[in-house]
């Protein structure tokens, strides 16, 4: 992505937040990660991730989507015999997401799935977050979410969160790009 771009994509994720009454800091808005996930497809495929706080027992982050923007299908593994992986509950502050997980598959989706990712979006079982809703993923779950018509703003508390660990369905994907 182009300097410009991400901060152009800051700058709308900041809006939102803003809109979502999250009181952000201007070095956390420095340090928020922008991301295409090495895809090239922003509009369609990205996030932008404001971590407050990541250590050795415990994660907070914001994930702020823009309109109609998917992050791909992807799972938090096992690491290692003392970490399951991650576990993580998404909590909506502001608009729409729609969460898939393995299960019985929604006959109407609310996710507008793009043509060209839909053999890479395997799970189909539909969660509808609005503000307030919440829903916990334990850790090796299969999930996939996009944002409604306006955008959303989800916090996420999870454990430790190790990105360079997860698995998407997609193998082109870079979720921890250098």
């Amino acid at each position: 992505m182009t300097t410009r771009a991400i901060d152009r994509a800051r700058a709308a994720a900041v809006d939102m937040l803003r809109t979502a009454r999250v009181a952000v800091r201007p070095d956390e808005i420095a340090a928020m990660e922008v991301t295409d996930l090495g895809l090239g497809d922003f509009k369609t495929v990205g996030i932008q991730v404001l971590v407050y706080e990541n250590n050795d027992r415990y994660c907070a982050k914001e994930l702020i989507l823009l309109p109609r923007q998917t992050c791909p299908e992807h799972r938090h593994p096992p690491i290692s015999a003392r970490n399951a992986g991650k576990q993580e509950t998404f909590r909506c502050r502001w608009g729409e997401i729609y969460l898939y997980v393995d299960g019985e598959p929604a006959p109407k989706p609310k996710a507008r799935i793009p043509a060209k990712y839909a053999s890479l979006l395997t799970a189909r079982h539909e969660i509808v977050l609005k503000p307030g809703d919440q829903f916990t993923l334990p850790p090796n779950s299969l999930h996939w979410f996009q944002a409604g018509d306006k955008g959303a703003v989800v916090s996420e508390f999870s454990s430790t969160s190790t990105d360079e660990n997860d698995v998407f369905t997609d193998p082109r994907i870079r979720r921890v790009q250098g």
